[in-house]
C-alpha cells in the first residue's frame, strides 16, 4: 500500500505544494481539493500531463469539495493532509486580520478530513499560522504529535537566504534558526547559526543581524506588497512539502516546525514554532537547542504572547 498525501486549496500554494508532492515520487498519490468546481480536477490534469517530461508515477487527483462534505471521498485514507486553505493576505493586513474568516474555514476542513482519514498527520499552512494549527488540533481532536504547522521552515529558510546575499556565499553553507512564533513575536537564533562553521555573530555586526532578522520577520509582508495581489508560495509549498516527504520516509529529519511544546523550555501546552524530529507520527520528539538567556526570553515571550492568541480560537 502506498502512501498518499492530501492537499487542500487549489490556490497557488496549494497547487504548488502538490507539484512538489507528485515531483518527489515517493507517493502513490496525491490529491488536490478545493471549493472552485473543476479547479482541482484541471490542475491534476496538467501535472499528470507533466509526468513523462518529469519522470514520476506519482498519480495527481483534483477533487472539487464543499463545506457539507461532498467530494471529499477522494481525499479517504490520506496518511497526510496538508491544509493550505483560507484567504491569503491582502497587503496592509496582517495576519492576525485573517483570523475569524479562516477559523471557520479550517475547522470545516479539519472537520470533513478527519471523517475520511482518521489517521492522517495533519500539516496546517494557513494563516494565522500559530492559531490555525491549535484549531486544527481542537478540530480533529486527534493526538498532539499529529498536528502541526509550517512556519519555522519558512521563516529559516528566509533568514539563510538573507544572510547568504548579505555576505555573498552559497545558501547550503549557511546555517540559520528561528523559533516562537510565525509573525511579530518569532525569535531568530543568532547563536544557532553559522556560515561555514563560523558563527554569524563573528561573521556579521549586531545590527546588521538584528536587521536581517527585522527583514525576516516581514519576509512575508515584503513579498505580499510587492505581488498586490495573492501572498508567498514558492518558499512556502517547498517547506510544507519538505515536511510531508519526511513525514512519508518516517525520516527523523529535525525540522523546525509549529509544535505541541510540554515542558522543553520550561514551556508547556501551547502550540509554538521549535526543532523537533519528524517521522511517521508527525512529531516524534520536541528536541530542545541550546539558548542563550535572551534568545530564551524572547521565546517564553512568544509562548504566552502565541498562548493568548489560541485561546481566542478554541471558541471560532
Amino acid at each position: 500500500m502506498g502512501k498518499k498525501v492530501t492537499v487542500v486549496g487549489a490556490g497557488f500554494y496549494g497547487s504548488t505544494t502538490a507539484q512538489r508532492l507528485a515531483e518527489f515520487d515517493v507517493f502513490d498519490s496525491v490529491v488536490l481539493t478545493d471549493i472552485v468546481e473543476g479547479k482541482p480536477e484541471g490542475l491534476a490534469l496538467d501535472m499528470n500531463q507533466s509526468r513523462p517530461v518529469e519522470g514520476f508515477e506519482t498519480t495527481v487527483v483534483g477533487a472539487t469539495t464543499d463545506a457539507e462534505g461532498n467530494g471529499y471521498e477522494a481525499t479517504a485514507g490520506s496518511d497526510i493532509v496538508v491544509i493550505t486553505a483560507g484567504l491569503p493576505r491582502k497587503p496592509g493586513m496582517s495576519r492576525m486580520d485573517l483570523l475569524e474568516v479562516n477559523a471557520k474555514i479550517v475547522r470545516s476542513v479539519t472537520e470533513n478530513i478527519v471523517a475520511k482519514s482518521p489517521n492522517a498527520v495533519i500539516i496546517v499552512v494557513s494563516n494565522p499560522l500559530d492559531e490555525m494549527t491549535a484549531l486544527a488540533s481542537i478540530a480533529s481532536d486527534f493526538p498532539k504529535n499529529r498536528v502541526l504547522g509550517q512556519a519555522g521552515m519558512l521563516d529559516t529558510a528566509r533568514f539563510t537566504n538573507f544572510v547568504a546575499e548579505e555576505l555573498d556565499v552559497p545558501v547550503k553553507s549557511v546555517k540559520t534558526l528561528t523559533l516562537g512564533s510565525h509573525g511579530d513575536t518569532m525569535v531568530p537564533v543568532p547563536s544557532q547559526s553559522s556560515v561555514d562553521g563560523k558563527p554569524l555573530t563573528d561573521m556579521l555586526s549586531a545590527e546588521k543581524v538584528e536587521e536581517l532578522v527585522t527583514k525576516t520577520r516581514n519576509g512575508g509582508a515584503e513579498v505580499v506588497a510587492l505581488l498586490k495581489t495573492g501572498s508567498a508560495y514558492y518558499a512556502p509549498s517547498a517547506a510544507a512539502a519538505r515536511m510531508a516527504k519526511a513525514v512519508a520516509e518516517d525520516s527523523g529529519d529535525v525540522m523546525p516546525v509549529c509544535a505541541w511544546v510540554e515542558g522543553q523550555y520550561g514551556i508547556s501546552d501551547v502550540y509554538l514554532g521549535v526543532t523537533a524530529k519528524i517521522g511517521a507520527e508527525g512529531v516524534k520528539e520536541v528536541v530542545e537547542t541550546p539558548l542563550t538567556d535572551d534568545e530564551l526570553a524572547n521565546l517564553k515571550e512568544a509562548a504566552e504572547a502565541v498562548r493568548a492568541k489560541q485561546a481566542d480560537v478554541a471558541n471560532l
